[in-house]
């Protein structure tokens, strides 16, 4: 089978926008491809465990100039320098950051994560197993790429709420809400003993959804499938200022975390950037080159436990998702599974 999806509902999505059809085939065969295959053999990009950092804070599709953007309203961010991020998209960081060659380091951290590409990746290997997976993500399997077990933790955040489900915290159709790293990062640092933590917050990745939480609404479209949103009006402004929003959302709790662990250095970063448009290209995809999508925040701070906050949030159990409920989850949130 093919890894495109050739259905009539998706065959009249590229008559109707051929640039994104072009940009799903052509490109992924022609630069996205051959790219992620050359980062395999020699990485492309600032290993993070090549820097010095007690806490990495890791917020999914964050680019530099949208957290530049906010910048003064957050006392804990000072100058935001960057680096340029070893992956496209959220698979491909996590197989080029989880390398052989950083084994060791490797051992001694704790992964806490609220993006379901942990499992994928490092687990399930399905980028080695399923040859009919897309064809960018197959080109994982020439990355040198531990397994989930050479961690020294990692805790599968993206178990609670995800993408349909209708919880306590967040919204429907969105994904794991940021309180559920917060709060088990909080008790991990209190209870538990790592040299590094990485915490993985899904926000700001699309669908927005913290003004529809506020307003008690279903999601707009521009929130929910902002592609099709900004291919068919144009209105960036529109877009952008829903994605700083939830920036905004997932850095309210980054506030509350830093006030409730101890850590010397704590960086906070992204594991890729998003593209708006800029030379005609529209999200993030493994292999992708474009410097809004790998150039990456690099902004550094520390914390400090002062209790203020206790957490309610518990460990989750250490059974992996099911692949198809996992997979499914992905595709509704865009990504090419």
């Amino acid at each position: 089978m093919s890894q495109y999806d050739w259905s009539l509902e998706n065959v009249k999505k590229g008559l109707k926008h051929p640039g994104r059809a072009l940009d799903e085939v052509a490109l992924d065969y022609l630069y996205r491809f051959p790219a992620a295959r050359l980062n395999g053999r020699r990485p492309i990009g600032t290993n993070v465990f090549d820097r010095e950092w007690d806490v990495l804070i890791l917020l999914d599709t964050c680019r530099v100039d949208a957290l530049e953007a906010v910048a003064d309203e957050y006392d804990f961010l000072g100058a935001i320098d960057s680096i340029r991020s070893v992956g496209g998209g959220s698979a491909e960081w996590i197989a080029r950051t989880f390398d052989e060659a950083h084994r060791r380091e490797i051992a001694n951290t704790a992964y806490l994560s609220a993006n379901g590409r942990l499992q994928q990746v490092l687990e399930d290997r399905r980028h080695e197993v399923d040859p009919g997976k897309h064809l960018t993500y197959r080109a994982l399997r020439a990355m040198p790429t531990v397994g989930i077990d050479a961690l020294g933790k990692a805790e599968y955040l993206f178990r609670y709420e995800p993408w349909g489900v209708d919880g306590e915290r967040g919204h429907v159709d969105g994904m794991t809400p940021p309180r559920y790293v917060t709060d088990r990062a909080i008790s991990v640092s209190r209870t538990e003993s790592y040299d590094r933590t990485i915490l993985h917050y899904f926000q700001p990745h699309s669908p927005w959804v913290s003004n529809a939480l506020e307003d008690d609404r279903e999601l707009y479209e521009y929130e929910d499938d902002w592609w099709g949103y900004l291919t068919e009006t144009g209105d960036v402004e529109t877009v952008w200022n829903a994605y700083l929003d939830d920036l905004r959302y997932v850095l309210d709790d980054v506030a509350l975390l830093l006030e409730n662990l101890d850590a010397e250095r704590v960086v906070i970063s992204a594991d890729h950037g998003e593209a708006f448009g800029e030379y005609g290209v529209l999200g993030h995809k493994i292999g992708s080159l474009h410097p809004k999508i790998r150039r990456v925040p690099w902004a550094e701070t520390t914390a400090e436990d002062r209790h203020t906050h206790e957490p309610t949030v518990s460990e989750p159990d250490d059974a992996r998702v099911d692949s198809e409920a996992l997979e499914a989850q992905l595709e509704a949130l865009g990504y090419k599974v």
